[in-house]
């Protein structure tokens, strides 16, 4: 091995495998694996498997490699359930190149995650379904996700002061999607300052208009142009998706199967996955809000050193990382503390007692030690011999 492959293969047991989820743009660097001649091979057997069960799923003929081979990106949400094909086949593609031409074992790190369709792929890669199996789901659901879009509005919740109140930010939601015209509710918490939002017809507008009810000053709304299905709100009941969804993971083969390695969960913020409670949690994850932030602390809390972002052009989970580490960073600059060490630092989470008499947020302090890998970029960095 290479002294950067050491270097991850000794991290790996202080390490966490992110998985990303949908966005506007899905190939990143999908076209430079599929043509390279040792990664090829590999990476076009995934993406023909993930044509086939998107075939079958959408009664539409799909071909995820002549698209990756045209560097064609989506050309709009009526593609949805080919881009989550996409995505799917080539995170499972890329940990098969680690472990078969670096030695690295995914099951052998710390834990993992996923933000919204990448929780499928880590527990696929945790060996709690098969891929065949589980990804038919998500695309079985993909089209009437994608006519959900319509007239559906995203934003993100900022604040430059308060920390946002989660439960009274849906409170306002709950009470504006009761007078019928629309509904609106959170989709992910971001961050402590920071929640997604989603809403039909003029509904994230009204929120917008009610916004200082609730908080007069320092919070804003800002808009979004691009469509994404409303997942993660209760925008889904509205086609039956969460039940219908939970009817398919019945006759689903797998889910008997504790994870590999401890996998968090976006619904819960916690390793809550266990050997008979997956189709549970899946099964909420359609329609309840992402807690991307409780994620991102469990992590930091775990004394997680290395965070491998597996996926095409991963974008949203190493976005958090980094504002998160650069505020940290300047925070300590502030009070004259640039200094202070990594090992300082990690000592606070490796030590229990001490971190009882701590605030909890010390750990936080973590995030600027906490290395950040993009898995495809490391791969075509590193290439093996041939």
């Amino acid at each position: 091995m290479s002294e950067h492959q050491n270097d991850l293969a000794e991290k790996l047991r202080r390490s966490a495998f992110a998985f990303r989820g949908y966005n506007v743009a899905n190939l990143g660097r999908t076209p430079e694996l599929l043509v390279h001649p040792v990664y090829g091979a590999i990476v076009e057997s995934y993406l023909r498997q993930a044509s086939i069960i998107c075939s079958e799923g959408t009664h539409r003929d799909v071909d995820l490699v002549e698209r990756v081979r045209a560097g064609r990106e989506t050309t709009g949400i009526h593609e949805f359930a080919e881009d989550v094909a996409l995505i799917v086949g080539v995170e499972m593609a890329q940990l098969e190149l680690l472990q078969e031409f670096h030695g690295i074992s995914f099951a052998k790190a710390q834990l993992a995650f996923g933000y919204s369709l990448g929780e499928c792929s880590a527990l696929i890669a945790a060996g709690v379904y098969k891929m065949a199996d589980l990804l038919r789901v998500p695309v079985a659901m993909a089209d009437d996700c994608a006519k959900l879009t319509e007239g559906v509005k995203l934003g993100v919740l900022l604040s430059r002061a308060p920390v946002l109140d989660f439960d009274l930010v849906r409170r306002l939601c709950m009470t504006i999607s009761q007078e019928g015209k629309g509904v609106v509710d959170v989709s992910a918490n971001l961050a402590p300052n920071s929640l997604l939002l989603m809403g039909q017809n003029r509904s994230l507008a009204e929120f917008e208009t009610r916004l200082r009810e609730i908080y007069p000053l320092n919070v804003a709304l800002r808009p979004h142009s691009n469509r994404f299905p409303p997942l993660h709100t209760p925008i889904m009941w509205q086609r039956n998706i969460p039940d219908r969804t939970a009817l398919l993971l019945q006759t689903t083969p797998g889910g008997f199967t504790a994870p590999s390695l401890p996998v968090l969960s976006m619904v819960t913020g916690q390793a809550n996955y266990g050997a008979l409670n997956s189709r549970e949690l899946l099964h909420r994850w359609v329609y309840q809000p992402q807690r991307l932030w409780e994620n991102v602390y469990t992590v930091l809390a775990q004394g997680v050193e290395t965070v491998i972002h597996v996926g095409p052009a991963p974008n949203l989970v190493p976005a958090t990382f980094r504002r998160l580490s650069s505020n940290i960073s300047n925070r300590l600059a502030e009070r004259g503390l640039s200094g202070i060490g990594q090992r300082a630092i990690s000592q606070l989470v490796r030590r229990p007692w001490l971190t009882r008499l701590l605030p909890s947020s010390a750990v936080l302090f973590r995030a600027p030690f906490v290395r950040q890998v993009i898995l495809e970029d490391w791969l075509l960095e590193n290439e093996p011999r041939r």
